[in-house]
């Protein structure tokens, strides 16, 4: 039997369980939620779930594939003319970049916590040049920075700039928004793990 016989299967399946996941990660999107010590126009999701999944299943490619996928389908409905998928794309793809590199030299749950706290803590540290360069530019073409900040300020008045902001309030909820997707990927991987071995490469 040849490699290319013997490969194919593999790659079959690598690219099905991708896509599924892919396609999960596009509906987790719209399943967002307030919470109550963000602005209202912030939401939580845990689309970087299935990504997060891939990543430590299948490799760290794996889980940018699937961050990549999920905005390019949700470009097809955008709001933010591709503002907001870029920014949802890095942070994510830095998420779970870091996870499953560090997951992979050691394949341990140690090292899938350390990967996955690392991991959330740059996607949050990132977040703050992202928002601050990127997305709330986009947004003050439609809503004014000041009113932008008087939002925040209305929940913690000592907040004074769009930069503190985004470093009081954004920095530690894109933390707690990478931590929920990494808790719901320890109580359920265990289960699912089994399918997904077969994708592994």
């Amino acid at each position: 039997m040849s490699d290319t016989t013997i490969k194919k299967p593999v790659n079959i399946r690598y690219i099905t369980v991708t896509a599924m996941l892919s396609a999960v990660a596009f509906i987790l999107m719209f399943l967002d939620f307030s919470v109550p010590f963000m602005p209202g126009f912030i939401k939580m999701d845990i689309s970087e779930l299935p990504a997060l999944i891939g990543a430590f299943s299948m490799g760290p490619a794996c889980g940018v594939i699937v961050c990549l996928v999920k905005n390019l389908l949700h470009l097809l409905i955008t709001t933010t003319g591709g503002v907001g998928e870029l920014s949802n794309f890095s942070l994510g793809a830095v998420f779970v970049l870091t996870a499953g590199l560090i997951y992979k030299k050691k394949k341990s749950r140690k090292r899938a916590l350390a990967g996955s706290l690392a991991g959330a803590a740059l996607m949050a540290v990132i977040s703050v040049f992202s928002n601050y360069f990127l997305v709330y530019p986009f947004y003050s073409m439609i809503m004014p920075v000041d009113v932008i900040v008087s939002m925040y300020q209305a929940i913690l008045p000592s907040v004074n700039g769009l930069l503190e902001c985004l470093i009081v309030f954004n920095m530690p909820f894109t933390f707690l928004k990478g931590m929920f997707s990494v808790v719901i990927t320890f109580l359920i991987y265990k289960h699912i793990s089994p399918i997904l071995k077969g994708a592994e490469r």
